[in-house]
């Protein structure tokens, strides 16, 4: 221990200026205020972390509430006055992690504080402060519940190493679906009106909870999104995270999107969906007039028969590889033209692969606000598939077979 016998007459005194030479020295981590006790609440914890703004340090005060994150930046001398207030009536834990230290204040019930300090074996690397002039936007925070519950960060809100991979595309992912709501009519929408999103083979919910976390909670949209798994199990741990966690609007069903029927459709998301299960999701948002149609295809199987009838390319497709390669072009190429002919947006771009396939490949649709003249894609279609020789695809046989 540091301390000397003589009693401690400040403990809350001495841990700010403990914070504020560790700050002053490059040594600090980051400091959590925990086990709340204050009028709000809504409020969980606080991180502090140093970041450079400006190319002038300041302490980063990040506050969890059970809906959203709030986030302002304090020069120093400000920042240490702010955590005395913020200790002073409203957490009974601080906990300052530095190079050389790890310092706990615990305040009783009664008001007593205790400060203990444990010295750490060996100088800890300490990164260097965050320069938010620079650094890569993230998303969604690495301080929200549900990525402990679902195992991608640790109780201390540390990004587990193995889950570097699924945390990137997280992020990726709704970045991608910010953009897309930015584009749709959605964002003309009143904020109150329920927005439904659907995402069919939801696994265990990475994803489906990232995207109820930043509709709700960023975006402050009255969302409804419900997750559709084939996997009971995965069903079960899901919506058992949901009860532990208190989440409203956030559901996960058991089904298959050949036959679920979900009541409406504003998004709709279908990832890793094999062979012509893509189809059938994109079909249903079609049938839902869903205004954002996001997808990620698998296998494609279907067109790759097809293309074995003589034509030019023969010679070239001979080769399995090639084949596999000029299927895949053809069924995604063909679903993006059939979306622009029913009125979306349509991109086809690279995504981060998915677990549990390496195809990285995602088609989104977005609905467009002022409908145009389909004939010219309508042509397009019936050209490609005349040149190949493609008999059937999937999607169009689906649209075809739906009344207008």
């Amino acid at each position: 221990m540091h301390d000397n016998d003589a009693p401690d007459t400040d403990p809350t005194g001495r841990f700010l200026a403990l914070v504020a030479a560790s700050l002053a020295e490059a040594r600090l981590s980051r400091l959590v205020l925990s086990k709340h006790r204050g009028p709000d609440a809504t409020l969980n914890r606080v991180v502090v972390r140093p970041v450079v703004l400006k190319g002038q340090l300041h302490l980063s005060f990040v506050a969890s509430h059970t809906t959203k994150d709030l986030t302002h930046n304090l020069l120093p001398d400000d920042g240490i006055a702010h955590l005395r207030t913020l200790i002073d009536g409203h957490f009974s834990h601080a906990n300052l992690l530095t190079s050389t230290e790890d310092v706990q204040l615990l305040v009783s019930r009664k008001g007593k504080c205790t400060l203990l300090r444990k010295p750490v074996r060996g100088d800890a690397p300490v990164a260097a402060p965050a320069t938010h002039d620079r650094e890569k936007k993230r998303w969604v925070s690495i301080e929200r519940p549900f990525l402990v519950e679902l195992g991608v960060a640790d109780a201390q809100h540390q990004l587990i190493p193995s889950m570097s991979r699924k945390w990137k595309q997280i992020n990726k992912f709704v970045e991608v679906l910010d953009g897309a709501l930015a584009a749709s009519p959605l964002a003309a929408t009143d904020t109150a009106r329920p927005l439904h999103v659907v995402d069919f083979g939801s696994g265990k919910g990475y994803l489906t909870f990232a995207v109820h976390d930043h509709l709700q909670r960023t975006l402050g949209r009255n969302a409804r999104v419900t997750g559709v798994e084939l996997r009971q199990d995965l069903v079960r741990l899901c919506n058992g995270a949901i009860d532990r966690l208190g989440l409203a609007g956030l559901h996960f069903d058991e089904g298959d999107v050949r036959t679920y029927t979900p009541p409406a459709i504003d998004v709709m998301i279908a990832l890793h969906a094999c062979d012509t299960a893509t189809d059938h999701a994109i079909h249903l948002g079609l049938r839902a007039n869903a205004s954002i149609i996001l997808c990620s295809p698998c296998c494609h199987k279907q067109i790759r028969p097809q293309l074995l009838s003589p034509h030019p390319l023969r010679p070239i497709l001979q080769h399995g590889v090639h084949l596999g390669q000029e299927a895949e072009m053809l069924t995604d190429g063909l679903r993006a033209l059939l979306l622009e002919a029913a009125g979306y947006d349509t991109q086809v771009f690279e995504f981060i692969s998915l677990e549990h396939t390496n195809k990285n490949k995602m088609i989104l649709a977005v609905k467009r606000s002022v409908p145009k003249a389909n004939t010219e894609v309508l042509a397009q279609i019936r050209e490609i598939k005349a040149f190949y020789g493609i008999r059937e695809h999937c999607l169009e046989t689906l649209m075809a077979a739906t009344p207008a």
